[in-house]
This record gives structure tokens, sequence and C-alpha cells, in this order.
């Protein structure tokens, strides 16, 4: 029930990201590092040449998020302000023009944004008011905003409140709300929408059977969700094997994962997926052909298979045709197709293992996003009377229940807050704190 409302400071932030044959990461100096195919300035280094070994993405800090498209790239600062560079040949850069670009430049013009994804051909963020935008190509309604009229610029996806996270696919989107319900928009022609039907949609439907989702993720033309009791629910298109449920049949509705408890983290790649177990260790079905499941051969897998010698891993994510991996020792271990360089390894031969990618910059894990701002809440448990203190400046303050339904909200900004919610049920509530385009959460406990 806990995952129903589960927040970070900033909502499902990925440090780690791969697109089509390249790769992205966030250093711990909150810069960001890319490597592999460069045709359409990707990698951000103000060139168009390919690279086997990671270069520094130009003109950005203060990084705490990234993203990959199949030619573009995004990153969120701490100021709640979006970056994008690479392919724009659709408006995916979402600066109000079409031209594709080598080094970063600003999203028009968002602010306050705790999270972004990259579809195929477009974009998304979610602000921090629970809203949803998208920009880029719309031909399927992947934007969301009614139309199929493709965007340079953001415009705001349709009737969407209250959403915690977001994933992005080929021509369709993704959204978790706060109640644990899943929806879905765009290119439904293999049914990754999950409604039930093959037909597009360019406003947001609900994807049938699921709650209690705590996590989604967007492949090529399928998509993932993660239940709060560690099970993996997928849906759409099933020709490699990557709904894992066992066959190669698509399907559009959800349908569980076979054999897997325990999960923690999910990851859609082109024609394959990935999962984080609670231990640390790492699952990979579906399309196999660069070795990207891991598994040490090149066989399509339609259950969860384990990838080899990986442990004590943190955060995931997968590309076309090849995984990434974060360790707790902020190491990156990569595998699959490297015929770009995508694995960063500093040669052009696939692995169908993992290898350490070596002479990189350490890589930003989430909780080390959080320790940048912090807050005091104490007593914790306590009887409904409580005082919240932030560590730094002044903000403001949200408090949810498990339900995502706001019980509380300060009506200044101000350093410290005394809080009465002896009136409310007993039970687990979460403080959203914002300071600035920052924000942390807290959970507290009323007994």
């Amino acid at each position: 029930m806990l995952g129903i409302f589960c927040l970070s400071n900033i909502i499902n932030a990925q440090t780690i990201a791969c697109g089509r044959e390249f790769t992205l990461a966030v250093c711990i100096n909150n810069t960001v590092q890319s490597w592999g195919y460069n045709t359409n300035g990707q990698l951000g280094n103000g060139t168009n040449t390919n690279s086997n070994v990671s270069v520094s993405v130009s003109n950005i800090s203060g990084i705490v998020a990234v993203a990959c498209g199949d030619r573009h790239s995004l990153a969120l600062k701490y100021d709640g302000t979006v970056w994008a560079w690479g392919d724009n040949s659709n408006g995916a850069l979402g600066n109000g023009n079409n031209t594709s670009s080598n080094v970063p430049v600003s999203v028009n013009p968002l602010t306050g944004i705790t999270a972004i994804a990259g579809g195929r051909y477009h974009s998304l963020a979610l602000k921090n008011d629970g809203t949803v935008w998208a920009w880029g190509f719309n031909g399927e309604g992947a934007l969301g905003n009614g139309t199929n009229i493709s965007s340079n610029i953001p415009v705001p996806v349709n009737s969407l409140t209250g959403i915690i996270a977001i994933a992005a696919g080929t021509n369709f989107s993704l959204a978790l709300k706060n109640d644990g319900t899943v929806w879905a928009w765009g290119n439904n022609s293999d049914g990754a929408l999950g409604n039930g039907t093959n037909t597009d949609s360019n406003v947001p439907v609900q994807v049938n059977l699921l709650t209690n989702i705590i996590s989604i993720s967007g492949g090529f033309f399928h998509s993932l969700a993660l239940k709060n009791d560690g099970t993996v629910w997928a849906w759409g298109k099933n020709d490699n094997g990557q709904l894992g449920n066992g066959t190669y049949a698509n399907s559009n509705i959800p349908v569980t994962v076979s054999s897997i408890t325990g999960i923690t983290a999910i990851a859609g790649g082109a024609w394959h997926s990935f999962v984080l177990k609670n231990d640390g260790t790492v699952l990979a079905w579906g399309r196999n052909n660069n070795g990207q499941l891991g598994n040490g051969n090149n066989t399509n897998s339609t259950v969860p298979v384990s990838v080899n010698t990986l442990t004590g891993i943190t955060t995931i994510a997968a590309g076309e045709g090849h995984s990434f991996a974060r360790k707790n020792d902020s190491t990156a271990w990569t595998w699959g197709g490297n015929l770009y360089g995508e694995l960063g390894n500093g040669n052009n031969t696939n692995s169908n293992i993992p290898v350490h990618i070596s002479g990189m910059c350490p890589i930003l894990a989430i909780n080390e996003i959080a320790e940048q701002i912090s807050a005091l809440v104490f007593p914790n448990p306590n009887n409904g009377h409580f005082t919240i203190i932030l560590s730094e400046e002044k903000g403001f303050v949200e408090i949810y229940n498990l339900l995502g339904e706001k019980v509380y909200q300060s009506i200044s900004t101000n350093q410290k807050f005394d809080i009465d919610l002896s009136d409310k049920t007993k039970g687990i509530y979460f403080a959203k704190i914002y300071i600035g385009q920052k924000m942390t959460t807290e959970k507290i406990m009323i007994q």
C-alpha cells in the first residue's frame, strides 16, 4: 500500500538513460557524460562524431536526471528547467524550431519540472503541479492534447492531474497517477495503451486492470508497470517475447510477467525488458540478438533470465539493443550491441555479458540527489501534532494521504512549520517539501 504514493525529491529521477545506440549518465558532480551514436548530435558535445568512450556534454551543470529518445537527449536541472539536444526534425527539442543541435538548448518555456521522459520522436515533462507537458511528433496522438499536429514547443496533455511519473515509447506516452492507476495515449497498433483495443488515442485513456502501480516504463511498442507487491505487468507488442509471459502473442491488456517477485525497478528497451530485484541482481527477457539480455548467449527468451555476474545494482536503463546498470559503488556496467560504441568500453564489439566502463565519472545515485536538500520532522511518529524544519532557505509544504489526497498545504513559504493533523485518520502520510524548484519527501506516521 505504501507504494501507491511513492515520491522522491525529483520524481523518478533517472541518472542513467539509453537511446538508440547511445547512452547518457549523470556524474556525481551533476554534469553529464555520453557515448555511442552521434550522427544527430545526441551526445551533446558540439560534434557529430560517434564515440566509444565517454565524452562530456557541453555547457550544462546542476543536472539531476536524463532521458533519451531515439536520436535526441533530455536533461533536467535542479532549477526545474529542461535542456535538450540531438535530432529536432520533429520538434523533440522543444525550443520553437526544427533545427537539430549538437549542444544543449533550453526547452521553451518550461519551469517547475520534476521528471522527464523521451519517446522515440517526442518528449514529455512532469510539472510540480502534477500536470504533464509534451512536444515533438504527434502523428498518432503521442502529445495527448486532442490533436494529431506535431509541436516544437511544449503543450499540455489533456485532462491529466495528480501525475507522479511519466514514460514514453514509439509515438505513445504513459503516466502514473497518485492513486496507483496508469493512463496512456498515442499509438496503439500493437496494444501499447493497454485499454483492450488497438485504436490510437490522442487523449489519455486508462490502462485496464492496473491498480497499486508504483513505476512505469515504455519500450518501442510495449509497456511495463511495477506493482507495490513487487510483481511486473506488461502489454503491447510481443514478437520477441518482451512481455515476458512465456508467449509471443501481443496483448492489448496487461499480463503478468512470469515468475518474478521482489522487483524494485523496471526498464523497457526496444524489444527487450529487464528488472532490478531487491537483492541487487538483474533479470531480463525478450530480444537477445546483440546479447542485450546479458546472460552469455544470443538467444531470445520469453521468460526472465538472470543477467550474468551482476550484483549490488542500484539503477538500470535499457536502449534499443543494449542495457546499462549502475552498481552501488557508482561504477557503470553495460552489455549488448556496440556497433557505434554504445557500451562505452573503448571498442565496438558486442558483448552478451556485462562489461565494466572504465575511465568515466562516478555516476550519481538517486539517494545522492535527495541528500542535496533535507528536512527534519519531529516528533515522528506523532499524535498528529508535529513540526517540519527545512535545512536551508524557505519553502512550502504539502501533505498527502496514501490515496494521494492532499490533506495539508502551507499558506506561505517558511523555514519552520507547526502542523496539526490530529483530526486525520491514524496511519502513514507523505510530506512534499519544496525549496525553489527542488523537492524532497518525508514519511510521517500518525499514531
